[in-house]
C-alpha cells in the first residue's frame, strides 16, 4: 500500500475530499519525522513504537578490494516495533505461496 492507496481510500470511507485527507496524513508523517529527528520515541497504541537508535561504528571489508577495511561511522536509524495487535493480525496471515 502506498500513501496514495491510504488517502484514496480514507477519502472513501469518510466521504471527504482527497485533497484534504493527502493533507492530514501528510502531516501526521511530518510530525512522526520530527519527532524522530529530535530523538524523541513516537507511540501510537495498538500499531506500534518508532524510536530512533544508534548503530555502533564497524570496521567492514571492502568486496571490489578484499585486503583493505572500510570504516563505517555509527549513525542514527529508525527502528520500528509493532504492537500487539498488529503482530497478532500478521501472524494470523497465511504465507504468501511461491
Amino acid at each position: 500500500m502506498r500513501k496514495r492507496d491510504l488517502v484514496v481510500r480514507i477519502s472513501q470511507e469518510l466521504n471527504l475530499v482527497q485533497q484534504t485527507v493527502q493533507e492530514v496524513v501528510q502531516r501526521v508523517f511530518d510530525y512522526i519525522s520530527e519527532a524522530l529527528a529530535r530523538g524523541n520515541k513516537v507511540e501510537l497504541r495498538n500499531f506500534g513504537v518508532f524510536e530512533v537508535r544508534i548503530r555502533k561504528a564497524r570496521i567492514r571489508r571492502n568486496p571490489k578490494s578484499p585486503s583493505s577495511d572500510i570504516r563505517i561511522p555509527p549513525r542514527a536509524v529508525v527502528k520500528f516495533k509493532p504492537g500487539k495487535e498488529m503482530s497478532e493480525a500478521v501472524i494470523q496471515k497465511p504465507p504468501a505461496s511461491a
